[in-house]
């Protein structure tokens, strides 16, 4: 590992470099153990090279945008974990046309978008993820999706190259993208977006914040909606109908404000979260023989 390390800070610099980095840090859900190395590269050429220098040590990585739809063991991560994240946040805007480096939040896009009087990215305004990680997964709300929006994106490949994928080649559907099959990173996305008045974009901006505030659990920890929606379902409702509102696993907690949402109560393991997870699951699918799919990734040994 100690030559892995020395590889990895010639390469992006001691300083982008950590060993043993807790990553309650750098989740939503505020739950995790070490990573072995935790990198924070300050340009994509750095982010290639240490992804690089993994695959050709054979050593297991994960690429991390500000870890919102997370689940870290409480062992942590043995391997690397790469964050593209504050580092690789540049926006800029053409036209109707905005580009976005990977590490951008959804949030602080949305904001750009209004400052140029833009529509169509309004449902994203809330969303606490990065574009990187939206584009991989196709995150959406409200009404609108990442596939609404996206041209294309940037990616590094499985070989190392840098290419761009327009977007209708990414089949995204429902929290889905080719993106993790093909071992592609992303590192920006170009967004088609429409003029519109400055005054109605914001007043859209305002009233799905008011929802989230008034209807979702974001005074406490969590990874956003813990379960994908099923087809012809609302996910809360089921947890809800199975009597579940408040049911906790230690410091895990099914929300009592969304049932949608688990929750960190304070002292939560990933552990407790991940038993929380199976046991709604498991009296959901009895209940109303449905089941239940977690839409939160899970890194590291559970």
């Amino acid at each position: 590992m100690q030559n892995l390390v020395e590889l990895l800070r010639d390469a992006a610099g001691s300083e982008a470099i950590l060993e043993q980095e807790s990553m309650k840090k750098h989740t939503t859900f505020r739950i995790g153990g070490p990573a072995d190395v935790f990198a924070v590269p300050d340009s994509f050429e750095k982010a290639a090279k240490i992804i690089q220098i993994c695959r050709e040590q054979q050593q297991p990585f994960y690429v991390l945008g500000n870890g919102s739809n997370l689940l870290v063991s409480d062992q942590g991560y043995r391997g690397v974990v790469v964050q593209i994240y504050k580092n690789l946040s540049g926006i800029e805007v053409e036209g109707d046309i905005l580009t976005a480096q990977a590490g951008a939040m959804l949030s602080v896009i949305a904001k750009k978008a209004l400052a140029h009087s833009l529509t169509g990215f309004e449902f994203a305004s809330g969303i606490p993820g990065t574009i990187g990680g939206a584009a991989v997964m196709n995150a959406g709300a409200y009404g609108g999706e990442m596939r609404d929006v996206l041209l294309e994106v940037t990616v590094l490949t499985r070989d190392g190259q840098i290419r761009t994928v327009p977007a209708q080649e990414l089949r995204l559907g429902y929290r889905y993208s080719v993106i993790p099959e093909n071992e592609w990173v992303v590192l920006g996305a170009k967004l088609q977006l429409q003029r519109g008045d400055y005054g109605q974009i914001k007043a859209r901006m305002e009233e799905l914040k008011e929802r989230r505030v008034s209807k979702q659990p974001l005074e406490l920890p969590s990874a956003g909606s813990t379960f994908k929606r099923p087809e012809g379902y609302f996910a809360g409702k089921l947890i809800m109908d199975a009597g579940l509102q408040g049911f906790s696993v230690g410091g895990a907690q099914v929300s009592e404000k969304h049932c949608g949402f688990v929750v960190n109560t304070g002292d939560a393991t990933a552990a407790e979260v991940r038993a929380l997870i199976a046991e709604v699951a498991a009296r959901v699918k009895a209940q109303s023989g449905v089941t239940l799919e977690p839409e939160v990734k899970m890194l590291g040994e559970f």
